[in-house]
């Protein structure tokens, strides 16, 4: 079963360690925030690391107060068993889980977490259907 987020943070997979360039680390931490806050209920295993593109937040469900084009990441992850794991349950599970802003967004927030929940989402989830 796969599943599909967009985030207006940061997410970036650098493979950065501790002691090399704190940018690239801090990115790094976000992917790692998101494989781990997913983690705490399955497995998850993926393919590509996430892509960033600029759209318009809205078109995919992010907070609609953005008008013009945001860096927006894009992060899809496949889990072994079906009913394991569902978009309500992702959405409980990120809302309000501690981020690093001020590295690649285009965005500021007003607080440092995801959010998951209510108008000013700045990480949505959706479920994939495999074709």
């Amino acid at each position: 079963m796969k599943f599909e987020l967009y985030t207006l943070v940061d997410i970036t997979e650098t493979r950065a360690r501790r002691g090399e360039d704190p940018k690239l680390m801090r990115q790094q931490q976000n992917f790692l925030t998101v494989l781990q806050t997913i983690g705490l209920r399955v497995n998850p295993t993926y393919i590509k690391a996430p892509n960033v593109e600029k759209i318009v937040p809205s078109e995919v469900g992010l907070d609609n107060s953005y008008k013009n084009k945001q860096k927006v990441w894009n992060f899809i992850f496949d889990i072994e068993y079906e009913d394991a794991l569902n978009v309500e349950m992702l959405t409980n599970d990120f809302n309000l889980v501690p981020v690093i802003t001020n590295l690649d967004e285009t965005v500021k927030f007003k607080n440092d977490v995801f959010i998951s929940q209510n108008g000013k989402k700045n990480i949505v989830f959706y479920n994939i259907n495999d074709k």
